[in-house]
């Protein structure tokens, strides 16, 4: 209905909130702690704005591990419940998730917590890798035109190409592969302002400020070249949404289509609106939207 009334042919999403712990980072975390364990890991210490300490718990819990979350100070109580429950050790920072990764990075040279900041170790990665796959089956391996994806840290982001290129390898798949897009909020936006400034569009941001979409409120990803390598390999691009839209959005989608799709990933419908208006999309194409996981965590800064 929504995609109808805004002129689209098909669009699809596939939501990640049904994993463990409500968020795609279920599919990384737990190859991560899996692979720790493996590797005779007692203790595990991560960054976070909020899922991702949330999966790490859950998953440090079941392997008999200690677990540590840096998370900003800003971070909904429910996010650090879910750690706290699980048995985890929250730490909170005055600041945005790079402050937590500076405080990890001085935590566990005391510690010797094991590190799984986004992309630095390969296993969360390889965990949320399995999303391209998964979108290739249940796409009876005809994949979509366009994916537009909410990134942060950009790990799924990178992962799904990754996925592509060897699922494309093993000849498993034929054609075109899809174009990559990168959604992030207008208040935290690095990946679109290198994006522009490639293009010679004009983009005045300058500094990071906290997003309700706090999984795209990082400053300065790890994987930032890796990410804009997949866009250019892909043709994709990337696009930037203010914040009352992606609230907006939200609204929308829920009223619409009775889906309740936390605020990364309703910044891809926004975005996906903006793309059409703006010509670079025409609306016929076939599009994937990720919604990377359960807006019931951020239901106290989603009323209007």
């Amino acid at each position: 209905k929504a995609a109808e009334k805004h002129g689209f042919t098909s669009v699809s999403i596939k939501d990640e909130a049904m994993n463990p712990t409500g968020s795609f980072n279920a599919r990384g975390l737990s190859m991560a702690i899996s692979k720790a364990k493996e590797f005779d890991v007692t203790e595990c210490i991560i960054p976070t704005a909020g899922n991702a300490g949330g999966a790490m718990s859950a998953y440090c819990a079941k392997a008999g591990m200690k677990a540590t979350v840096v998370m900003p100070q800003i971070t909904p109580a429910i996010f650090k419940s879910e750690c706290t429950i699980h048995g985890a050790e929250v730490i909170e920072i005055d600041g945005l998730i790079s402050d937590c990764g500076r405080e990890v990075a001085e935590i566990k040279l005391t510690t010797g917590a094991f590190d799984v900041s986004t992309m630095k170790e390969p296993y969360r990665l390889e965990g949320k890798k399995t999303m391209g796959y998964e979108i290739a089956e249940q796409s009876n391996w005809q994949l979509p035109d366009v994916i537009i994806y909410p990134a942060g840290g950009g790990t799924g982001l990178i992962a799904i190409w990754k996925a592509f290129k060897e699922m494309q390898e093993m000849g498993w798949i034929t054609g075109s592969l899809p174009r990559m897009v990168a959604v992030q909020s207008a208040n935290c936006q690095p990946v679109v302002k290198a994006y522009d400034d490639l293009k010679g569009i004009p983009n005045n941001y300058q500094k990071a400020k906290p997003s309700v979409a706090y999984g795209l409120a990082v400053p300065n990803s790890f994987g930032h070249d890796l990410m804009m390598k997949t866009l250019s390999e892909s043709n994709g691009m990337a696009v930037a949404v203010a914040e009352n839209d992606i609230i907006d959005a939200v609204y929308e989608l829920a009223r619409e289509e009775g889906i309740l799709v936390c605020p990364e990933g309703a910044a891809t419908w926004r975005a996906l609106i903006q793309l059409k208006e703006s010509g670079e999309l025409t609306g016929k194409e076939n599009i994937l939207l990720m919604n990377t996981g359960s807006a019931y965590k951020y239901m106290d800064k989603l009323e209007k």
